[in-house]
């Protein structure tokens, strides 16, 4: 939160803060790379921070939308379909203002001989957003969300994502870095995205804060002590 208010990223969730947030916000500082040309880098337009709480606001809107669609669909069946399945004409609409255009569009787009009940009702209500697991759908979030040429912040990505959606977001977050011109600032305490390539990782559990390797963290050895105590039984069909 602190190097995305200081670099004026653009955020969707409000978070919490503080009179004294905004005196750690002055007191932070910055330094912009140079280029190949010796010109001064400038935060790419779109760049962004995305959070946890992003996605799980767009998890509920979808659904909230959908739950919407499916009330509307059952009215509109009840509204413009008969008992046999077709669509019925309703009364004639006569255009007199504005104000009756949407009733005799709907009246029109009724009686087209190729609009099936069902075309019919899904133009009129709108289509529901298919929603998977919510890993899924968070890894789909991040899919349409994330552009070529951009900063993003990410505050602890690996939420609501298995370990192998995980290394699905890996793959994703490798490819945008190493092709698309996207740089990443990343708070996590995955493994998975720690482990990827070419990242430089800080410690802040540590003080002075410190740079180390992903396999040096507390957090990752905490992960290999476990795994370690417990390998007999990941050996034990071998």
């Amino acid at each position: 939160n602190l190097i995305a208010n200081r670099l004026e990223l653009n955020r969707i969730a409000p978070f919490n803060s503080s009179e004294m947030f905004d005196l750690y916000v002055e007191h932070c500082k910055f330094e912009l790379g140079f280029d190949d040309e010796g010109f001064k880098y400038r935060i790419p337009n779109g760049s962004r921070i995305i959070t946890s709480d992003d996605i799980f606001d767009y998890m509920l809107t979808v659904r909230t939308n959908n739950e919407e669609i499916a009330d509307s669909t059952e009215d509109i069946r009840l509204e413009w379909g008969d008992h046999n399945g077709n669509l019925k004409y309703g009364k004639t609409v006569k255009m007199n203002s504005m104000d009756d255009y949407e009733a005799l569009r709907l009246q029109v787009l009724s009686r087209k001989k190729s609009v099936s009940r069902r075309e019919f009702i899904r133009r009129v209500a709108g289509t529901e957003v298919k929603l998977n697991s919510n890993g899924e759908t968070a890894l789909s979030y991040f899919n349409s969300k994330l552009k070529n040429d951009t900063l993003y912040c990410l505050d602890e990505p690996e939420n609501s994502l298995s370990p192998k959606m995980q290394l699905e977001l890996v793959k994703m977050l490798e490819q945008m870095a190493h092709y698309c011109g996207c740089q990443f600032i990343i708070a996590t305490h995955s493994p998975f995205l720690l482990a990827m390539e070419f990242t430089k990782i800080y410690d802040l559990d540590t003080n002075p804060v410190d740079i180390k390797q992903w396999w040096e963290l507390e957090n990752t050895k905490v992960y290999f002590d476990f795994f370690i105590k417990h390998n007999r039984l990941f050996l034990a069909d071998k």
